[in-house]
């Protein structure tokens, strides 16, 4: 049998199954992993590799057992540390939050915990997940394709932990491009669900409806088996996505039938430019949809740089309402702090305009598209970020400008509440991913599943790793 980090987590949950391997023997290899390699990677800013090993045993004990068992059971995974676990610390990135453990654990982790998986600790995201790199004073998270370079973020310990081989899976958030941001430039299938399709309580509010959790995996099945455990709302939830027809992982394995794919790369931030490398990747992509018989189409971007100040707003204001304890406030960071003035700055009147906007910019880009089944842009405008790229020699408004211009394309679709996708399908000339960026219809994952499951049959990427992937 191969070695099992090679394997994916389906691969995984079957030999379980049937016996080819044990969970203690899944948890003790990426444990091995995780000690020999996030030295130098950074991945993780909390492990749990006791809890591990017991909840391990336990389920081992349950498969000697016999009956039924969830469909991931003894599958690790990890936890992004803004999501809070009972009894294990969560940081949020920010030395204010150093020592907060909370009580209660996120529906989205026990969601994860009920199908089988076992969670070896939590991994890294920068200050409160409002940037798109993961450094913080906890310690620097680096690209396992080149450890020069940034993982993304606000996800990217769950992004790295994947691409190192350190985990099969992992959950990550995104309220900007979170959860693609990492997956684009780990070389990582990356799922931003539609607005209310997994619940964010039982404690956490949403004021702007920007932020859902989604997964981080090497296979199209993979995440959409996580996002079958992870999905569903819980009562009190402020938004509801319906409920999809069928599982996302029986979509999984399902010709999409022929789509109208609308494509554009002009990106929304002024500024921005798209790198001649994401131009090829976004291109190629493009021909790869029309290889497999789908009809794409050229068509104008279906929303402007006029709504990026009320994006600033929302953003602002959410960062203004994170309960940092007001003696601790001088701990934070300077884009943090920034942030957090502007929010506070803010009217009721400027809040409610900027909501308006982008809700009316919302319906008129939705109708623009609808009679598309899927709209392709490129996940990024520049290859992976070098470390320091975003914060040397910048003033927050310029660290936030230059964030901007290297995202331009997914933070849109927070606003709009659509679900969207990272496709791995490319990589640079010396050998960095560059993904590719599919959004649907509201509330429609199931196409993108079945879309980005024929594009990985076509141009498989799993076994596409970097370099220390054969390392331990």
């Amino acid at each position: 049998m191969a070695d099992l980090h090679d394997l994916t987590a389906l691969e995984q949950a079957d030999a379980v199954r049937a016996g080819r391997t044990s969970p203690v023997e899944l948890v003790e290899h990426c444990i091995a992993r995780i000690e020999a390699l996030d030295g130098d990677v950074g991945a993780f800013v909390t492990t749990t590799f006791d809890t591990a090993r017991e909840q391990a045993r336990e389920a081992e004990s349950a498969v000697r057992a016999g009956g039924d068992l969830p469909p991931l059971h003894g599958v690790p995974t990890a936890v992004k540390d803004l999501d809070a676990v009972a009894g294990v610390p969560s940081r949020l990135g920010s030395l204010a939050f150093d020592g907060f453990v909370p009580s209660w654990t996120d529906n989205v982790a026990a969601r994860l915990r009920d199908a089988g998986t076992i969670s070896l600790g939590k991994t890294a995201t920068p200050e409160l997940g409002l940037p798109c790199y993961t450094e913080t004073e906890f310690g620097t998270t680096r690209n396992p394709w080149d450890l020069t370079r940034s993982p993304g973020g606000s996800s990217g310990g769950a992004g790295a932990a994947v691409a190192a081989g350190m985990l099969p899976f992992a959950q990550g958030s995104d309220g900007g491009g979170s959860v693609r941001i990492p997956a684009s430039v780990c070389g990582l299938f990356g799922i931003k669900v539609s607005r209310g399709r997994i619940s964010r309580g039982p404690v956490l509010g949403d004021l702007t409806g920007l932020s859902w959790h989604g997964p981080l995996a090497r296979t199209v099945a993979d995440a959409a088996a996580m996002l079958d455990a992870m999905a569903g709302p819980a009562p009190g939830d402020p938004h509801w996505a319906p409920p999809p027809a069928q599982t996302f992982l029986s979509a999984a394995s399902q010709e999409p039938g022929r789509l109208r794919i609308a494509r554009t790369r002009e990106p929304i931030v002024e500024g921005a430019v798209v790198h001649p490398d994401v131009v090829a990747a976004y291109d190629a992509a493009s021909a790869l949809l029309e290889e497999l018989g789908h009809e794409v189409v050229d068509v104008p971007p279906p929303y402007g740089p006029d709504l990026l100040p009320h994006f600033r707003v929302l953003w602002a204001v959410s960062a203004s309402t994170a309960p940092v304890d007001p003696a601790k406030e001088h701990l934070l960071r300077p884009l943090t702090r920034w942030l957090r003035e502007r929010g506070r700055a803010a009217s009721a009147g400027d809040f409610a305009t900027a909501v308006a906007a982008l809700q009316g910019a919302a319906r008129r880009g939705i109708t623009a598209t609808a009679s598309f089944d899927a709209l392709l842009t490129p996940t990024l405008a520049q290859p992976p970020a070098l470390l320091g790229a975003f914060t040397d020699g910048a003033t927050p408004e310029e660290e936030f400008d230059r964030m901007t211009r290297w995202t331009p394309f997914t933070a849109i679709f927070n606003m709009t509440g659509q679900p969207a996708v990272n496709v791995p399908l490319s990589t640079a000339p010396e050998g960095l991913p560059l993904g590719v960026h599919l959004v649907g219809r509201p509330a429609d994952e199931l196409t993108l599943v079945r879309l980005s499951a024929q594009l990985e049959q076509a141009r498989p990427w799993r076994d596409r790793h970097p370099a220390m992937w054969a390392g331990v």
